[in-house]
């Protein structure tokens, strides 16, 4: 089943309410259904990734999953409905990169993206790519920063400030001693959209994202985030291989959270049933749409991993003065 045919059957049945939650007394886990909250709109590849996994997680524990979609606010309101509720299992929420990550660190949330949520697990991430347009003479990381050293009026795209894909290119900027003019979009689209127009000369944007304008050839890779080279652009190398520090660990990356104070029993069987599915082939091939190679990890891992990408993105931030707060 393509993405298109999964989000339209997913998206007539799987919407729906918060059931009402009696107390984890009241009977073996889970025995009814299960609200997992999505911090975005329908229809885009976190929704996706999201629907894919509650399905497959409901199959495993025997229940249903209830895909609620909360947009609001880049995901503030995801994060508020998710650590007002009650801790028994029944609401949980994809927290990714952006509301546990890069937002809290570049702005003002109410939440504390540790403090205030249980680590369930990690689903899996995806590298970001640095891309150039295909038209300019660079072809290699070295070429890269001399030409944005050479040129005065260098820019770079991003899917908006303090997005994943405005950081990691603060983070470059960091390592390599390049001073580009950032340009914030409302969305990857019309980031690409000025890149290909030559408005903007580079980007950072996740690898799912570039791979239309790669095939096509008029946006062309420099170096990956990431431990290892991607499986469909093995010629594109990673920053690590090249040298630069700081970009091995960096992903866009998805996991599973739930509110504060979730008993450990429960937590645990979350997490046994979430990494038995993803090393299901099903939704491997699901999940390598959105190129997101699966990373099962235990709770403790999933709690430590997000604690960290909370801490670097503020120690970018902090370094880089990006505060966005009105």
């Amino acid at each position: 089943m393509n993405r298109r045919s999964f989000l339209l059957g997913a998206g007539a049945t799987a919407i729906g309410l918060p059931y009402a939650m009696p107390s984890f007394a009241a009977g073996a886990y889970p025995d009814r259904p299960v609200t997992y909250i999505v911090p975005v709109a329908p229809g885009g590849g976190s929704d996706y990734v999201g629907r894919a996994t509650a399905n497959a997680v409901g199959k495993e524990l025997g229940t249903t999953f209830i895909v609620e979609n909360q947009s609001g606010g880049g995901g503030v309101i995801a994060c508020q409905k998710t650590m007002r509720s009650k801790p028994d299992g029944y609401t949980l929420m994809q927290g990714y990169v952006a509301t546990l990550g890069t937002s809290p660190a570049t702005r003002t949330v109410p939440y504390d993206p540790v403090k205030d949520f249980t680590a369930v697990g990690m689903i899996g991430g995806t590298p970001n790519v640095l891309v150039v347009n295909s038209k300019l003479p660079v072809h290699n990381l070295k070429e890269f920063i001399a030409y944005a050293k050479s040129q005065s009026n260098v820019n770079y795209g991003s899917a908006g400030a303090g997005s994943l894909t405005h950081l990691l290119m603060e983070l470059l900027q960091q390592q390599a001693g390049t001073h580009m003019v950032h340009i914030a979009y409302k969305g990857i689209a019309p980031a690409f959209t000025d890149l290909l127009s030559q408005q903007t000369q580079f980007m950072f944007p996740g690898l799912a994202a570039a791979v239309p304008h790669l095939r096509a050839g008029t946006v062309r890779a420099i170096a990956l985030s990431g431990e290892a080279r991607n499986k469909a652009f093995p010629d594109v190398p990673t920053f690590k291989e090249l040298g630069l520090a700081g970009f091995d660990d960096v992903l866009q990356w998805y996991g599973v959270s739930g509110p504060a104070g979730m008993d450990d029993g429960v937590v645990q069987t979350l997490n046994t049933a979430l990494n038995k599915v993803l090393r299901d082939p099903s939704l491997t091939k699901a999940l390598d749409t959105e190129a997101i190679v699966p990373m099962p990890m235990s709770p403790a891992q999933f709690a430590a991993y997000v604690s960290k990408d909370y801490e670097r993105w503020s120690k970018l931030a902090k370094a880089q003065n990006i505060h966005l707060d009105a």
